[in-house]
C-alpha cells in the first residue's frame, strides 16, 4: 500500500510543479512520497545500524533520498524510494509465493489415520501419535496416512504424487505403501514401517524446504556485498563532506552540494533502474506466449542453462491413459473388440477402464451396461453381457477361470509389453478369445519437437527422471529423442540425479508437474512446471510456469532469456559508466564552465541546475585542488536564447 502512496505523491507532485502549483503544496507531496517510500527502508536500516552496526543498502537508499533533497531535487529522491520500495514488495511476494509450496504440500498429509487395536477396535488417533508395527485402516477412496507394508487386503493404489507412475498400481499382503498416496478400490490394513516424521512425504517436504534455503544462500552472498558497498559509499562521502574543507581550504556550501551529487550518483539504484526494462520487456514478451517468469532473476538464470531434466508423466507425456493398441484374432474386427472390453469395463471406477470407455465413445460405439459386474483386483474384470461371460485382464486371471491363453495372444501380448505398453488386457467372451487391448500414457505430440527445438537453441544435454519402470521408460525416451534416461527414481532420488547432473555439466532446468517432482524443482538451478495439468506445490515451486502445456514453448522461453542477459549486460555496462563518468565529473571538475544536473521548469523552456566554474583548479576562492565552482541555474528559451544567474 505505501509503494502505491509514494507512486502516487510522486506523480502529483510533479504534476503540480508542471502546472505552477503553490510550492507549500508541492512541498507537502513530496514529503508524503518521502515517508510512504522510505518507511519501512528507514526501521530496516536504523535497526541494522543499532543492532549489527552495520550500514545496510536500505539505510544508504535513505540517506541518498535526503541528500537529493537537501540539493532540491525532491523527486530524483522520491523515485530512489520508490523503485527501492518496489523491489523489497516483490522480494516479499516471491518468498510467501514459496511458504505456500510447503502448505500445498502439507496439504497431501491426512492429520489422522485409523488403526485397529489388537482388541479389534477402531481409533482414530493424529498421525504424529501412529507407532511402530501399528495396523492402520485405509478404505477406499482414502488417502494413506503413513510409509508402511500391506498385511491385508487388495486394492489399486494411485502413486503419482511419490513416484509419478502414470497407472495405478495393484496392492496385496507384503507390498510398500507410501503417505500421500490414495487408496482406490478395496480395504488395505497397512502395517507402519515409519514414523509420520520419517516419512517419504515428509521427507519431500523437508528436500522443498532444504533447497529453497540453499537459493536464500546465494540472496546473503550478494546481501554482504550490497553491505559492504552501502558503508564504502556513505563513508566515502562523510569524508568527501568534511576532509576537502578541513585540509585544504574549500568552500564547505559548494563541497557539500558536490557531495550530495556523489552520494545520489553512487546510489545503487543507478544500477536497479538499469535492468528493469530490458527484464520487464522480456517477462511480457514471455506472458504473450503462455510463459509465466516468476522474476526477472529467474529470467537471467535460465540462460545459464546447459542441461535440461524432464520429468515423464504429465510432462512427457499426458499423463493419463489412453488406448494405445488393440490386436483382434482372426474373424474379429476392431470394433467388435473395443466395443466388448468398453461394455464390460463400463461400470468399474478404475482410470483404465474409463480410458477404454472413453476410447470407445469417442468412436461413437454402443456402450451396454453389463447384467453382472465383479473387479477383481489387480487382474483385471469378469461380467455378463447377453447371458455371455465376458473377461477381461491379465493371463492370470484367465488361467483363474481354467483358460488356456492361445500362444499367439501371448505372443502379442509381449509384443506390447516390450514396447512400453504399460498395461496389456487379454480379452475372453462368449467362449472364446477376442483379441488384446493395450493402454499406456500417451506422449505429448510436440514433446519430441520440442527436444529437437532445445538441441538447435543450445542445449545439448536432454534427460530424463521418472519414477516408472524401466523399460517404459526407456521406449519413451527413444520415442522423443532422449538419449539419458534414469528411470524408477523416488523424489530424493530424482534430487541426487539433479545434483550429479550439475557437478558434472553445469545449472539444470527441472521440468515436472508433480509433487513428487517438487524437490527436484526446488533443488535445480531453474524449476519449470507445466502450468494447466501441474500440482499446486509444482507451480508454486518451480520459477518458470508454461501456462499452455506447450514444451515447444520451453526453446522460445530459452532464447528469450540469452537474448534478454545480452540487453542486460549492455544496460548494466553503460549504467556503471555513465555512474563512474559523474563521480569523475564531481570529484575531479574540468574543461567546460557548466555541468547540469537536474532539469525542470515551465513550459516551452529547458531549464538546468548546473555548476559553473568560477575559478581554476589551483587557482583563488578556495580552489586549490578542485577548482572552484558555483551552482547555477540556466535556461534555454525560445529560439536558442540561454541566460545563466546564480541559483
Amino acid at each position: 500500500m505505501l509503494v502505491g502512496v509514494t507512486l502516487v505523491a510522486l506523480v502529483t507532485s510533479l504534476l503540480a510543479t508542471q502546472l505552477g502549483a503553490a510550492p507549500a503544496l508541492v512541498l507537502i507531496l513530496n514529503v508524503v512520497s518521502y515517508v510512504a517510500g522510505g518507511f519501512y527502508a528507514v526501521q530496516a536500516g536504523l535497526a541494522s545500524l543499532i543492532e549489527a552496526r552495520q550500514i545496510d543498502v536500505d539505510l544508504l537508499m535513505v540517506v541518498a533520498a535526503l541528500g537529493a533533497a537537501v540539493v532540491g531535487h525532491w523527486h530524483e529522491g522520491a523515485t530512489l524510494l520508490f523503485l527501492f520500495s518496489l523491489s523489497n514488495v516483490l522480494q516479499a511476494y516471491a518468498i510467501g509465493r514459496s511458504r505456500n509450496a510447503i502448505k500445498s504440500l502439507l496439504k497431501l498429509r491426512p492429520d489422522a489415520a485409523t488403526v485397529r487395536r489388537s482388541d479389534g477396535q477402531l481409533v482414530t488417533v493424529p498421525v504424529e501419535q501412529l507407532a511402530l508395527a501399528d495396523v492402520v485402516l485405509v478404505r477406499p477412496g482414502e488417502r494413506i496416512a503413513v510409509d508402511g507394508v500391506v498385511r491385508s487386503g487388495n486394492s489399486t493404489v494411485d502413486q503419482a504424487t511419490i513416484t509419478g507412475e502414470s497407472m495405478p498400481v495393484p496392492k496385496s499382503a507384503g507390498d510398500v505403501v507410501f503417505a500421500g498416496t490414495v487408496n482406490q478400490q478395496g480395504t488395505l490394513d497397512i502395517e507402519v514401517t515409519k514414523l509420520a516424521a520419517e516419512s517419504t512425504m515428509a521427507r519431500i517436504i523437508t528436500m522443498v524446504e532444504e533447497a529453497q534455503e540453499r537459493h536464500s544462500s546465494a540472496q546473503r552472498t550478494l546481501d554482504r556485498f550490497e553491505q559492504r558497498y552501502a558503508t564504502a559509499i556513505v563513508l566515502g562521502v562523510l569524508l568527501f563532506i568534511l576532509l576537502p574543507p578541513l585540509l585544504l581550504g574549500a568552500n564547505f556550501a559548494e563541497n557539500f552540494y558536490r557531495a550530495m551529487v556523489l552520494l545520489v550518483v553512487a546510489s545503487p539504484c543507478a544500477l536497479v533502474i538499469s535492468v528493469p526494462a530490458s527484464t520487464l520487456s522480456a517477462i511480457a514478451n514471455a506472458a504473450r506466449h503462455g510463459i509465466l517468469f516468476k522474476g526477472g532473476a529467474h529470467l537471467e538464470d535460465m540462460a545459464s542453462l546447459k542441461v535440461i531434466a524432464f520429468d515423464k508423466t504429465g510432462t512427457i507425456t499426458q499423463g493419463e491413459p489412453c488406448v494405445t493398441d488393440m490386436l483382434p484374432v482372426d474373424g474379429i474386427d476392431v470394433t467388435t473388440l473395443l466395443a466388448t472390453v468398453a461394455s464390460a469395463e463400463s461400470l468399474s471406477e478404475h482410470p483404465i477402464a474409463r480410458a477404454i470407455v472413453a476410447e470407445a465413445q469417442q468412436r461413437g460405439l454402443a456402450v451396454r451396461e453389463p447384467s453382472a459386474f465383479q473387479a477383481i483386483t489387480g487382474r483385471g474384470v469378469r461380467a455378463t453381457l447377453d447371458g455371455a461371460e465376458v473377461l477381461v485382464g491379465t493371463a492370470s486371471l484367465m488361467q483363474e477361470n481354467g483358460l488356456t491363453v492361445p500362444a499367439e495372444l501371448l505372443e502379442s501380448q509381449a509384443t506390447l509389453e516390450a514396447s512400453g505398453k504399460l498395461t496389456t488386457l487379454l480379452v475372453h467372451a462368449g467362449g472364446r478369445w477376442l483379441g488384446v487391448v493395450a493402454v499406456a500414457d500417451a506422449v505429448r505430440p510436440d514433446a519430441a519437437r520440442a527436444i529437437a527445438q532445445l538441441r538447435r537453441a543450445g542445449l545439448r544435454h536432454v534427460v530424463m527422471l521418472t519414477g516408472d519402470k524401466e523399460g517404459v521408460a526407456a521406449q519413451i525416451a527413444r520415442e522423443v529423442g532422449v538419449t539419458e534416461h534414469y528411470a524408477e527414481l523416488l523424489p530424493d532420488q530424482k534430487v541426487q540425479q539433479v545434483e550429479r547432473l550439475e557437478a558434472q555439466l553445469g545449472a539444470v532446468g527441472m521440468v515436472g508437474d508433480g509433487v513428487n517432482d517438487a524437490p527436484a524443482l526446488a533443488t535445480a538451478h531453474i524449476g519449470i512446471a507445466m502450468g494447466a495439468a501441474g500440482t499446486d506445490v509444482a507451480l508454486e515451486t518451480a520459477d518458470v510456469v508454461l501456462m499452455a502445456n506447450d514444451l515447444r514453448k520451453l526453446a522460445y522461453a530459452y532464447s528469450l532469456s540469452r537474448k534478454a542477459r545480452r540487453i542486460i549486460y549492455q544496460n548494466l555496462a553503460f549504467a556503471i559508466s555513465v555512474m563512474v563518468v559523474l563521480a569523475t565529473l564531481t570529484l575531479l571538475p574540468g574543461g567546460g564552465s557548466t555541468f547540469a544536473v537536474g532539469r525542470g521548469g515551465p513550459r516551452g523552456q529547458h531549464h538546468h541546475r548546473c555548476f559553473e566554474r568560477i575559478a581554476p583548479a589551483g587557482g583563488p576562492s578556495g580552489g586549490r585542488w578542485f577548482g572552484a565552482w558555483r551552482l547555477v541555474s540556466a535556461t534555454w528559451g525560445r529560439g536558442g536564447r540561454v541566460s545563466i544567474r546564480p541559483f
